[in-house]
């Protein structure tokens, strides 16, 4: 049983002073209690120590002790002070003091009304965490009575102390009288004080530790009647201790906190929420489901629901110190001009054969050899590993699974070093809670269903409520500055213009313009990518960028294929080379991310090797896998001008991971067919030709900078069109059946080439160059611009590897008369190296 004191406060005669209280203490000891009277006697002389006198029901014993014998001096004390009106006007005053885990608790009573003569006042007292009608004494029993012992000033006082191992815990108490009955708050309840337990601060929100080792907890629900903060220990699915929050000391505005003295003893933590169960309001609070943080920085892997019988923790955030210092070696982001990008999308799981951060690091070299200056990476952050990771349960950590933080920081730290940036996928439509129809709590569904998703019962976050803005914005604040990365490409991004209904598109959505204009994030490069993987489409719409807004191009994703298959307008096909201007006028080329597959649909192989309506392709003659050598060599022209056009497009170019070693997912455009990709195939003579042709247009990009890779739109006067006869007349742009185009591009810097010296133009990139696209089924004669000795750079009808070259040869005009056959599915690009006039 705990140790219980009883104050009584004694007066110097001389000074009329209030001497240190005397304390009354309760010791159970062998069930039987014995009682020990302490006079504090203090006079006036500042050297003069007080006596103690014990006694019990048998003895008075007197004893003496010295000064330290009187506990930790006032200094070591912290102290917490509460005071409560009762229901008959009177006042109660709580002291806690904390003698470093031990805690005194001193309770006054005062004012009392005329018909309370204070004689034989009670205190009634008890401990609960959790469930505050569920009230215990120390020793696990019912309630304690104490009597109260009036000091020297007409107040009634009486003491508690307990032990470090007892708290956290709620002290709940009455007064009674001498009737027995009793006196309880003006609001009619029990006096409520926390032990070990401080009423936190509302922000930060989530889990942090304060410099003295306290831990304070903070969560936003607007609509939850009461919240339980849960404590695991080490392997425990379910709570060692549940500390349920007083709404009154525990709640600012809609932000839920207390504080903990000491947490050293729990691994793990959760929430209960209590509230409304009104579907039509869009309640789904439910006192079972253990939720996860939003906030929280580290979480455990995820629990499968294993029946109504057992835990139904889903997913639990870590009390793991976040206080970490990582070494950064002084290595800062590249910080790359957007038109100097060339992305690779991956997926960790996937890409890597040990499925880590660390795997990713080992790819580096690859990178580098396509060219590669950023990579973009697919949702990494815990999900439902039965759904997959566009259907996440958090944004402030990574999967566990692919490896540690510190991993991925030295992954990200790598990846710097070489001078590539690294970016993150964020999906923000569906998460993992799913819907009304197949609900699965985890985290936001069960804190405040209404606040953080789209009315309906889905599972979309409603990204332009004020609580789920801030919400992700200061998610993206910490991955920016904890953990370095360079930009956020947002999926699904559609779906960010809802209104909180989910119908309306609002013309000016808040998050969107909270990102651009953000002091941090938009110095970052952020990327709308309207492609669903959930309906395995992309939306065209007119997205708010503020000119700091990138997008995933899918008219060129729509175009391209349509132009290689033979179907669509040249004029579309040619306003996607330029840069998309229709899209990108307002804010330049080099915002358009361009793409031809993407992480789900079908892959580069499987474009050509199947039909489908929906995904624009074309099986080149025969359906799937094939023996056929003039299929098959169609196939590989066609890959070729894929891979040729999304690069010499004005634009950012993007290429999708096994893209350049022959991945395919034999047809299928479902996400979750995706597999390990087997990189032994990048030995093979496809992925050899493929890797060298990548890297081969990458170094082009950079070399001719001044054509391919823009800020600013090129000048139409640089521009020059021709169809099927030259450049006699213009291309018939809306003529479906037309599908040859040529152009001639002159850089605006033009006035360095020389008539004189071909290596010289070549250094000077002022070359202009000439190309030509066929996407038809017969050979078209073309003639070549005059004025110039032209090189042919690219053919990719020529076999491998004669069909890109370095420049050893030239076709040389000679009086308007020289002409090169564009075969069949097929593009060329020749550079100018001087003059024949």
């Amino acid at each position: 049983m705990a140790s219980i004191l009883l104050s009584m406060a004694l007066a110097s005669c001389k000074s009329g002073i209030s001497t240190r209280n005397s304390q009354f203490q309760l010791l159970g000891q062998n069930n039987f209690p014995k009682f020990q009277l302490c006079f504090l006697n203090q006079s006036c002389s500042q050297n003069t120590h007080g006596n103690i006198i014990s006694l019990d029901f048998k003895s008075w014993v007197p004893r003496s002790v010295s000064s330290s014998t009187l506990g930790p001096t006032m200094e070591e004390v912290k102290e917490s002070w509460y005071r409560f009106l009762s229901e008959n006007g009177g006042f109660v005053k709580v002291l806690v003091l904390d003698h470093n885990g031990n805690y005194t608790v001193r309770i006054e009573v005062s004012n009392l009304s005329k018909d309370v003569t204070g004689e034989g006042l009670v205190l009634e007292w008890g401990m609960h965490r959790s469930d505050s009608s569920q009230l215990r004494g120390p020793d696990g029993a019912g309630t304690v009575k104490v009597p109260f012992m009036k000091n020297s000033l007409g107040e009634h006082a009486a003491e508690l102390e307990f032990q470090s191992s007892q708290p956290p815990f709620f002290l709940s108490f009455v007064v009674l009288n001498s009737t027995g009955s009793e006196i309880k708050s003006h609001r009619c309840t029990s006096f409520c004080v926390p032990i070990g337990i401080g009423s936190g601060k509302p922000m930060p929100l989530g889990f942090s530790l304060s410099d003295d080792g306290k831990a304070n907890f903070s969560l936003f629900s607007r609509n939850a009647e009461s919240v339980i903060l849960c404590l695991f220990e080490n392997g425990n699915e379910e709570p060692d201790l549940e500390i349920e929050l007083d709404p009154y000391l525990n709640r600012t505005g809609d932000l839920w906190h207390v504080c903990l003295d000491v947490v050293n003893k729990y691994s793990k933590y959760g929430y209960r929420c209590k509230g409304p169960l009104d579907w039509r309001k869009g309640g789904r609070f439910h006192m079972r489901y253990v939720l996860l943080d939003p906030y929280s920085k580290t979480i455990e892997n995820f629990i499968p629901d294993k029946g109504e019988k057992v835990s139904f923790a889903k997913c639990l955030a870590s009390l793991a110190s976040e206080k970490k210092s990582f070494d950064w070696s002084g290595i800062q982001n590249p910080n790359l001009p957007m038109e100097k990008l060339v992305v690779y999308r991956l997926n960790v799981g996937l890409v890597a054969k040990s499925k880590s951060f660390i795997g990713v690091i080992e790819k580096i070299p690859h990178f580098k050899q396509l060219g590669v200056t950023a990579i973009l990476l697919e949702p990494i952050f815990s999900f439902d590993e039965t759904k997959g990771p566009y259907h996440p349960y958090h944004f402030f950590s990574p999967m566990k699974k692919f490896g540690s933080i510190d991993s991925l920081k030295e992954m990200v730290k790598a990846m710097h070093k070489d001078g590539i940036e690294v970016f993150l996928e964020f999906s923000l439509s569906g998460t993992s809670e799913g819907d009304d129809t197949a609900p699965q709590p985890i985290s936001f569904r069960g804190i405040d269903n209404s606040s953080y998703y789209m009315n309906g019962g889905v599972s979309i976050l409603n990204c332009n409520n004020p609580v789920v803005q801030t919400l992700i914005l200061d998610c993206l604040r910490y991955w920016v500055v904890e953990f370095h990365v360079d930009g956020f490409s947002f999926v699904n991004s559609s779906l960010l213009l809802k209104a909180s209904n989910g119908i309306d598109t609002l013309s000016r959505p808040a998050f969107i313009e909270s990102i651009a204009f953000d002091p941090v994030l938009s110095k970052t490069k952020i990327i709308s990518d309207t492609s669903s993987p959930a309906e395995l489409c992309a939306q065209d719409i007119e997205f708010p960028h503020w000119k700091r807004w990138s997008e995933m191009n899918s008219k060129f994703y729509t175009d391209t294929r349509n132009f290689l298959r033979g179907e669509g307008l040249l004029s579309n096909f040619a306003t996607r080379l330029c840069g998309s201007g229709d899209k990108f006028s307002s804010r330049g080329p080099a915002f358009s991310f361009n793409y031809i597959t993407r992480n789900f649909g079908l892959t580069l192989v499987d474009l050509v090797s199947f039909s489908n309506a929906s995904e624009l392709s074309w099986n080149c003659g025969e359906e799937g896998a094939t023996d056929n050598a003039a299929v098959l060599e169609t196939r590989l022209r066609q890959i070729r001008n894929f891979l040729f056009i999304l690069f010499i497009s004005v634009g950012v170019p993007v290429l999708n991971m096994g893209d350049e070693c022959g991945y395919s997912t034999r047809g299928s455009i479902a996400y979750n067919d995706r597999k390990q990709l087997n990189w032994s195939s990048i030995e093979t003579p496809y992925g050899k030709q493929i890797t060298q042709f990548i890297a081969y247009l990458s170094a082009l990009r950079s070399r001719k900078d001044d054509i391919f890779q823009r800020r600013e739109f090129l000048k139409l006067e640089n521009i020059i069109w021709g169809g099927s006869d030259g450049f006699h007349s213009e291309p018939n742009w809306l003529d479906p059946s037309c599908k040859f185009l040529s152009v001639v591009i002159k850089p605006e810097n033009s006035e360095l080439e020389s008539d004189s010296d071909s290596d010289s133009t070549s250094a000077s990139n002022g070359g202009r160059v000439f190309i030509c696209f066929n996407s038809g089924a017969n050979t078209v004669t073309a003639v070549l611009p005059e004025g110039s000795t032209w090189v042919r750079l690219v053919d990719t009808a020529l076999p491998f590897p004669g069909f890109f070259v370095s420049g050893n040869e030239s076709v040389v005009q000679v009086a308007g008369m020289s002409t090169y056959e564009i075969k069949p599915h097929s593009c060329v690009l020749f550079e100018a190296k001087g003059s024949t006039e």
